[in-house]
Parts: C-alpha cells; sequence; structure tokens
C-alpha cells in the first residue's frame, strides 16, 4: 500500500479503527479490532499503521472519549477505557512513525467530521450535539474549532435544564439527562412506573426498557412512547434555545438518536423554539440531522488530522 500523507485512529470503548481520506469528503476505513488493554491494543495498532507505510510527514488524526489532555496527547482513564490512565499516544505514535499527531475528544472531533464531511459544510458557525448514550457538544465558531481555555467547551450535557428529573452527566435535571439514550430510556421508567397506561413497553421488565424499545413503540403508534419523546423534544428545544440566544449559529446539526427518532421529537422541538428563541437567530439557523451515520468516528479521526493541517497552513 501506498504511503498516506494523513491517517486517523479511532479509539472507542469496544473498538478501534484506522482510517485514511479518500477523494475530497471520503474515508476509508482499513482496519478494525476490539480495544482491549492499553499495551495489546497499542500493539495491534502500531502493527496497522506500519502497514500503511506512513511517510515521516503523516499527519495523525486520534479520536478518543475524554478525559484527555489534548495539548500533551494524553488519554486521562476515560470511563469507557479502563487501564487506560496517562497514556501519551501522540508520542508514543511519533516516536514510532515521526509526522505530528494529534488527540481530541470525541464531540469536538464529530463535530469537525460532520463540518468537513457532513450536514455542517459550508457553514462559518455550527453546533454539532452528540445525542447517542450521552449528550456532548462541538463548536464550530467563525471557522474554526472552539475548544476553550481547558479543552472543554462544548460541555452542554452538564447544562441544567430542570429542578430535578431524569439522571444525566451525575445531575439530575441536566440536558444530558432529557436528552440522551440513557435520559430517554429513564424517562420511559419513570412513565411507566407511574402510571398503568398500556403500552408496547409493558411487554419486557422495566428496567430493561431502552430508548431503542421506546422509538420502536412510538413507530407502532403507541400513545405513551408518543408522549415521552414530545418531552424529550421539548427539553432539546429549551437547550437549543439558549444554544441559538447565546451562539448564533446557522446551522445544529445533531447525531444518534435524534436522527433516526426525528419524527418523534422535532414538532415538540420546534414548538418550544418559536416560543422561546430570539426571531432573528432562529430565522438564521437550520436544526439538521447528522449525515455520516455509522461512520462518524472514522471521519472524525481524520477530520482531526486535516483540521491541524488547515491551521498550520492558515499561520504561515
Amino acid at each position: 500500500m501506498t504511503s498516506n500523507p494523513v491517517i486517523g485512529i479511532d479509539l472507542g470503548g469496544t473498538k478501534c479503527a484506522v482510517s485514511i481520506p479518500v477523494g475530497d469528503h471520503g474515508v476509508q476505513e482499513v482496519a478494525r479490532f476490539a480495544t482491549s488493554t492499553p499495551e495489546a491494543t497499542l500493539e495491534r495498532l502500531f502493527a496497522e499503521v506500519a502497514a500503511l507505510r506512513p511517510a515521516p510527514g503523516t499527519a495523525f488524526g486520534i479520536s478518543c472519549g475524554g478525559p484527555l489532555d489534548a495539548k500533551r496527547g494524553l488519554i486521562l482513564s476515560p470511563p469507557n477505557l479502563p487501564g487506560w490512565d496517562r497514556i501519551a499516544i501522540c508520542e508514543q505514535i511519533t516516536a514510532r512513525f515521526g509526522g505530528r499527531a494529534w488527540l481530541m475528544n470525541d464531540a469536538n472531533a464529530c463535530a469537525l467530521a460532520e463540518w468537513q464531511d457532513g450536514a455542517g459544510r459550508g457553514t462559518r458557525n455550527m453546533i454539532f450535539l452528540t445525542f447517542g448514550t450521552g449528550m456532548g457538544g462541538g463548536l464550530i465558531l467563525d471557522g474554526r474549532l472552539f475548544e476553550g481555555t481547558t479543552g472543554d467547551a462544548g460541555e452542554v450535557g452538564h447544562l441544567r435544564l430542570a429542578p430535578e428529573g431524569p439522571v444525566g452527566y451525575n445531575k439530575a435535571g441536566s440536558f444530558e439527562g432529557f436528552c440522551s439514550g440513557g435520559g430517554v430510556a429513564q424517562l420511559a421508567r419513570r412513565a411507566l412506573a407511574a402510571s398503568s397506561r398500556p403500552s408496547h413497553l409493558r411487554s419486557q421488565p422495566i428496567e430493561t426498557v431502552t430508548a431503542k424499545d421506546v422509538g420502536l413503540a412510538a413507530a407502532a403508534g403507541d400513545t405513551l412512547a408518543l408522549e415521552i419523546w414530545r418531552d424529550v423534544g421539548t427539553r432539546l428545544g429549551e437547550a437549543l434555545a439558549l444554544l441559538i440566544d447565546i451562539l448564533n449559529p446557522e446551522r445544529i446539526v445533531i447525531g444518534s438518536v435524534f436522527a433516526r427518532c426525528e419524527q418523534f421529537i422535532r414538532p415538540a422541538m420546534n414548538e418550544v423554539l418559536e416560543r422561546e428563541a430570539l426571531g432573528p437567530s432562529l430565522r438564521a439557523c437550520r436544526v439538521v440531522p447528522a449525515e455520516l451515520g455509522d461512520t462518524i468516528g472514522s471521519h472524525a479521526a481524520v477530520a482531526i488530522a486535516r483540521y491541524h493541517i488547515m491551521l498550520a497552513s492558515s499561520s504561515r
């Protein structure tokens, strides 16, 4: 295989993927394997990278869940990566292969991916929201990623939307508590426990109900499930109104659960936005589902390297 000037590494709790760019907006995943201990995973990772014959000037982008010290290239014991404590992944890669390597939290990396290759293409001010297992965010402001003083900008899931409510980000009533896969499951379990109304969701133990189950029930016309999604849409609208008023984006791109269940969420979301957000800012902003789907992790890792190459060239 020929040398590649950009190599992306998506390091997740269950899998690690190595990818290269294809054309202007595509990626090719060249390797995927299970994540395990740091030693075993890095050994396999280095072997896969070596097979790509990276040139001395190769740019490596590494996407990983936090906490991280991105400036020093350190992985700092993310909850989904037990044992990965103070792993200097950027230093280890450049020591073996040369070039430069950059580490970034996965929400910011996914924001870059949707900005470069997906639903945010062509914008200068964009917000990306994960809306997956949790609720994370990435901010593209004035044509570049905004990371904040400590690299923690965009942690919108920690915003409190209500004094009480489902727990997310270790905070009851948080944006993540209401708008995440785990949050939707909590809302469903609360609703089932609070009433005896018939529902498809009662066909299984309450404690096993997931967001996917609520989506399937809603698709079948289950009124309780539809009410749960309306609650989710209301809270999403409240949070988006705050973000629109403060940041005045031209696009908000939302992934995962929103992309799959938009039809159940959007009506209530739009009602709240019309009521709560500043009119001129709202009219200038489109709220759209993410486009990259299951490939977003590979796009994100490549996007990190491309972004830093762009920054370097613009500073010359």
